[in-house]
């Protein structure tokens, strides 16, 4: 059976045909669609969000020493919170396979950088494999598997950006039954106490002697011969974007087990050529083996360190040009800047935020970390997952040293960001007695990455009706005792909430609750948020004196007609939210039904 799949839904099958029984996640693009595709085997595979990356981990690594085959899918920077557990499971092995899956992102479409995680099963001294397209995604998914099991280790499995949502014809297999394997009590095996980590230590050294080996003879690891005048040394997205450059005219040297990498291998293939070409995305993986082997190379002297090693970018390198493209005027190029979307809840809060003088804004990430743009301007920085609470109370610390000091800092997340990482940051602000004012924005679901449940939506992610986490009671266990929550699109409730909160010398949090404008609203949202995208605003042309007030609101459902000097309102796009109606000041803009 041939189907048509792109890279995530390959790894999906793969862990399905594998006999996996258990798969855990945090949703980040690119990876996002790996679990998602993953819960249509809901036959077979229970499959889970996590509140974040390392929980994922955590889940899947009990699943392997219970018995069962599972996984963990993240996308790069979550591997930076799972590595915890992992380099620790690194040591002990595995009893059922167990495999993580790194989605990268040379290029950086929504990332906060550009790393390269095959430095992280270097590192971990573990297993990897890098497919190349979706066929490769499915069969490498399904070998990992038996590698792990095999060497006892868990498998690092990279995906990129292309190859994951890249599609391509997939042979298709049955599943293979795996039974969950008996739970036997071994101590000296899983309990990381020193005395037995040393023990473990040495075994790790042993086994990747035993994986050097494998990956000198795997068959994933393979030569094209051709013209012998040049050969590439490449793997992943960066084997497939060579071969559209060069074609039939070079060698290969095409890299899928890529940890440990295949000495051998690569000294069979540069000593038959007479100049290598190293092509791979972002850190030179593969270069530094091969000159440390003593071959001279073409690598990240030659190639960018950094974005994707696409054909143009090959070809620009190699031979200096480009394919030819049809020319156009850049100047007439209207610059499209990303935005919040017409009756996004976090509007309304950004508006009034970003009137506030002696403010620092710490932001987060997600779809609200676009409050730093215009007309906004209502955010100062932002790091990481779950860091803005962490990182504010840092820098209202330093400002507290300051006398005469009138700087407040205002941290804002998300609520799956605040379920990620967050608890524990507020947990440190009331520890150490802060005074920062933190802010929830709660639109009831992970908005940015697709709408995925989460531990405040009251379903999983097989659609299970499960407990709903009360974020405004979370939030006083955790010690906070001035708590509110508002309605983001009434512009007087966020006015009064942050004056009140600033007035405070405690800490606070201010949570706003209103649904994403493109969530599929549930049974409980309709109950709770009665009438929500029922009408629409419209401008009263004769009432419309051109003040521009609606407009520096930021919603694209608005625009202004230089001629006339009116507003208007697209009504395909409004959602009645009310912001633009709250900011006029002659009243010119009313609501109309849906």
């Amino acid at each position: 059976m041939k189907k048509l799949f792109t890279g995530n839904e390959a790894i999906a099958r793969g862990a399905w045909e594998a006999g996996v029984k258990y798969a855990s996640a945090y949703p980040g693009t690119p990876s996002t669609e790996i679990l998602e595709n993953t819960a249509l085997y809901k036959e077979d595979i229970l499959a889970e969000w996590a509140p974040n990356e390392k929980v994922a981990a955590e889940a899947a690594i009990g699943a392997s020493i219970a018995g069962a085959r599972s996984f963990a899918a993240m996308k790069h920077v979550g591997v930076n919170v799972a590595a915890d557990p992992l380099f620790t499971f690194a040591y002990t092995g595995v009893n059922g396979g167990m495999v993580l899956i790194t989605a990268d992102e040379p290029g950086q479409f929504s990332s906060q950088n550009e790393q390269d995680n095959r430095n992280y099963a270097k590192f971990a001294k573990i297993p990897m494999l890098e497919p190349s397209d979706s066929q490769e995604s499915k069969d490498m998914m399904k070998m990992a598997f038996e590698i792990s099991e095999k060497f006892d280790t868990p498998v690092l499995l990279r995906m990129t950006t292309r190859v994951c949502h890249s599609k391509g014809i997939v042979d298709c297999g049955e599943r293979q039954e795996i039974g969950i394997k008996n739970y036997v009590k071994d101590i000296k095996k899983y309990v990381t106490v020193p005395d037995f980590a040393r023990k473990m230590r040495v075994k790790v050294e042993e086994r990747t002697k035993c994986l050097l080996d494998y990956s000198n003879n795997s068959a994933l690891n393979y030569i094209e011969w051709n013209e012998k005048k040049v050969g590439v040394i490449a793997s992943g997205a960066s084997f497939v974007f060579a071969k559209e450059v060069f074609g039939d005219s070079v060698s290969y040297l095409k890299l899928g087990f890529t940890n440990p990498l295949p000495t051998e291998k690569i000294k069979e293939f540069a000593s038959q050529v007479e100049k290598i070409y190293v092509i791979e995305e972002n850190d030179s993986y593969i270069e530094e083996q091969v000159r440390i082997l003593g071959f001279d190379c073409y690598g990240n002297n030659f190639f960018p360190p950094y974005g994707e090693m696409t054909p143009d970018v090959i070809r620009k390198a190699v031979f200096g040009e480009t394919n030819p493209t049809i020319g156009f005027d850049e100047s007439k190029v209207v610059s499209r800047p990303p935005t919040l979307c017409a009756g996004c809840p976090h509007r309304g809060f950004f508006y009034e935020l970003g009137k506030r003088k002696n403010v620092m804004v710490s932001g987060d990430i997600g779809c609200y970390t676009l409050g730093f743009a215009e007309p906004y301007n209502a955010m100062d920085f932002n790091i990481c997952m779950g860091a803005s609470i962490s990182a504010g109370h840092g820098a209202q610390q330093v400002f507290n040293m300051k006398e005469d000091n009138k700087m407040r800092v205002v941290s804002i997340l998300g609520d799956s960001t605040f379920f990620h990482t967050g608890i524990n940051s507020l947990l440190d602000v009331v520890y150490n007695r802060s005074n920062t004012v933190n802010v929830i924005l709660d639109n009831r679901i992970t908005g940015m990455t697709g709408h995925q449940e989460n531990p405040g939506t009251g379903y999983t992610l097989q659609g299970k009706e499960t407990t709903e986490v009360n974020i405004e009671a979370l939030v006083k266990a955790c010690g906070i005792k001035h708590v509110v929550s508002i309605d983001p699109n009434n512009l007087a409730a966020v006015k009064n909430a942050l004056d009140w909160a600033l007035s405070l010398d405690e800490p606070s949090v201010i949570i706003t609750r209103w649904p994403c404008v493109l969530k599929k609203l549930s049974y409980e949202d309709k109950e709770e948020f009665k009438g929500v995208f029922t009408k629409k605003c419209k401008v009263d042309i004769e009432k419309c004196i051109g003040c521009k007030a609606c407009i520096r609101t930021g919603c694209p459902a608005l625009s202004f007609d230089k001629a006339s000097k009116k507003s208007s309102i697209n009504p395909d796009s409004c959602v009645g939210c009310e912001v633009c109606l709250q900011v006029c000041p002659v009243k010119a803009i009313g609501k109309v039904e849906a």
